[in-house]
């Protein structure tokens, strides 16, 4: 019984080491500027900067496979698969365009952006993105198709009784690395039309 209560404890201490190293190093992570314009009960209304980021697309419309695959290509990018070698630091939040092929984002670091390595792999494209004005709707937990699909529902809904005009760019953001736990953050945008 003691060497299972040691275990156990030992587990315990372990994954509340990882939740508080990934609590640290969270703040540390340059994040997607944006400013607040105005917020509704259910949603807020964002103005985001313009940035440039590192980008593969997939042939699939379902999240699991574009974050699994995309996510795999793009890490190995910035943790050093390209022409020099270079390490890049993360950044946050994992975008995903909800699409029929989804493209996988990762927005590039500020001073990194003038001397980005070339990518091995001819999949990984960059794009800018230019200044965009977002509606944001943001839910806890593990993301999933169906949370994603429900919260994207959720957002048109609260837009359309608002009247306000929307396109169809619609984005899954997602703020944490896989391993954390506590105050987990996750998004669905959608870029506006010109608001009334």
């Amino acid at each position: 019984m003691k060497i299972v209560i040691s275990i156990l404890g030992t587990l315990i201490l372990v994954f509340v080491i990882v939740q508080l190293f990934a609590l640290k190093t969270q703040k540390d992570i340059e994040t997607y500027p944006y400013t607040i314009v105005k917020k509704y009960d259910k949603f807020e209304i964002r103005n985001y900067e313009s940035r440039l980021f590192t980008s593969v697309t997939l042939p699939t419309n379902r999240y699991e496979n574009a974050s699994s695959n995309g996510f795999s290509i793009l890490a190995g990018y910035i943790f050093g698969n390209n022409k020099t070698n270079e390490k890049i630091a993360m950044t946050s939040p994992v975008a995903m365009s909800l699409e029929d092929s989804m493209t996988v984002m990762f927005m590039v670091p500020e001073e990194n952006k003038e001397t980005l390595p070339e990518p091995n792999s001819k999949e990984i494209k960059f794009r800018k993105e230019p200044p965009k004005t977002v509606a944001a709707i943001t839910f806890g937990g593990w993301a999933d198709q169906k949370k994603i699909n429900r919260y994207k529902s959720e957002l048109i809904d609260a837009l359309e009784s608002n009247n306000i005009s929307f396109t169809q760019k619609f984005y899954f953001l997602g703020y944490n690395a896989p391993y954390e736990t506590y105050n987990r953050r996750n998004e669905v945008i959608v870029e506006l039309e010109t608001l009334k």
